[in-house]
């Protein structure tokens, strides 16, 4: 998207996130996937850019952005460092929802910290029982005599487990069951007595999200950290987590393609034959397999950014764009990255080369929830106007 299309407020943030990446971000991205360390230069770096506090409203010191710009800054730190683009998009999604009903205590305790850039956030809601059906929480939520909460279950595959400040946990009431979608969000301060963190999680890519479970056992929280009215969040799926979620993925796995086009170009233009000199590019054939791949990623590209721009104006006929949105840069990454790894030859085939970590990092995408399947699905029953759950 040209910048005159952008916000002056977006605008702006831009070139400070293409300097992260390119300084701090790129450098540094293999050396992440090949230790399977949670990317702490990335979030510091983008941290000490004041760029925590995205999704910070700017009353509250952020910069009160919506959609658009999680998708533009997740796509450049994608294209980049996949795992960093995670960490950093999970982080925002949990602000967004901390801001959707912040109180004065979320307020001053959270969301000034984050804007600040001294705190980092992330979802906790996938469990092990649950499969794809995040919204389904089995993890219970009591009160103890003195008026906190009381934590019982667990979580799964929680990206930057162990390393971010806060934790947006779902839980269930004990009188209520998962299947009415009464539900409720907690705000968890990392290193509470009785959340024990487990070893965390070895993918075949996206080795630096610090994907990890964690198990409470009578965890104690203050009652003001509930977000919203204890069993009212189901709201919150398809009103905050999901539209940011989701746009955040998109925005990872669009930059994550666009990476390996970028990829193919370059050895397409330097890889020559031996026998005539003439470079792989000169191939009609190679020239008009680089034109799809392409072409996948501008009409995969124009569908995520059309759909940011809807939600950010409150579009009542968002929802299916948004759903569309990471299914299509799924299957638009593994397309793109399979096919790139063809075109690039044997030295793309090499044990962990660039090609190699992105068809690996994007073949997450498909897996995590919610799944493609389970989108295309959602996508569907939004357009014959059926209930989604």
């Amino acid at each position: 998207m040209s910048d005159e299309l952008l916000s002056e407020g977006l605008r702006a943030i831009r070139p400070q996130v293409e300097a992260v990446v390119a300084g701090v971000i790129r450098p540094r991205a293999e050396e992440v996937d090949r230790e399977g360390a949670w990317p702490e230069h990335s979030m510091h770096a983008l941290a000490g850019a004041g760029l925590l506090g995205l999704q910070v409203p700017k009353r509250y010191g952020g910069h009160g952005q919506g959609l658009l710009a999680l998708a533009t800054v997740t796509e450049s730190i994608g294209a980049a460092c996949a795992s960093s683009a995670l960490c950093f998009g999970m982080h925002c999604v949990a602000t967004a929802v901390i801001a959707a009903r912040a109180t004065p205590h979320h307020a001053e305790r959270y969301l000034r910290p984050i804007a600040e850039g001294r705190h980092v956030t992330t979802l906790a809601l996938s469990e092990s029982g649950s499969g794809a059906h995040f919204y389904l929480p089995a993890t219970t939520l009591s009160r103890d005599p003195d008026g906190r909460w009381v934590v019982e279950g667990g979580k799964q595959f929680v990206t930057n487990g162990g390393h971010a400040d806060s934790y947006v946990v779902s839980l269930i009431g004990e009188a209520r069951t998962a299947e009415s979608g009464e539900f409720s969000c907690l705000v968890m301060d990392r290193d509470l007595r009785g959340m024990n963190w487990l070893d965390p999680w070895r993918g075949m890519g996206m080795h630096g999200n610090s994907s990890r479970a964690v198990r409470f056992e009578g965890v104690r929280v203050p009652a003001e950290n509930l977000l919203g009215a204890e069993g009212d969040q189901n709201w919150y799926v398809f009103e905050v987590v999901a539209p940011y979620f989701l746009m955040a993925m998109a925005g990872t796995y669009l930059g994550l393609a666009q990476a390996a086009v970028d990829a193919t170009i370059q050895h397409l233009r330097d890889r020559r034959y031996a026998h005539s000199g003439e470079t792989l590019g000169e191939a009609p054939v190679l020239q008009h397999r680089l034109a799809e791949i392409w072409a996948d990623v501008q009409k995969t590209r124009g569908l995520i950014y059309n759909a940011a721009r809807l939600g950010d104006l409150g579009d009542p006929g968002f929802l299916p764009h948004i759903f569309a949105c990471k299914a299509e840069a799924a299957d638009t990454a593994v397309r793109v990255t399979n096919e790139a790894l063809t075109l690039c030859g044997g030295s793309a085939y090499r044990e962990n080369s660039q090609l190699a970590r992105l068809l690996r990092d994007a073949r997450a995408s498909h897996v995590m929830s919610p799944t493609t399947d389970l989108l295309k699905q959602w996508t569907g029953r939004a357009l014959l106007g059926l209930p989604l759950l």
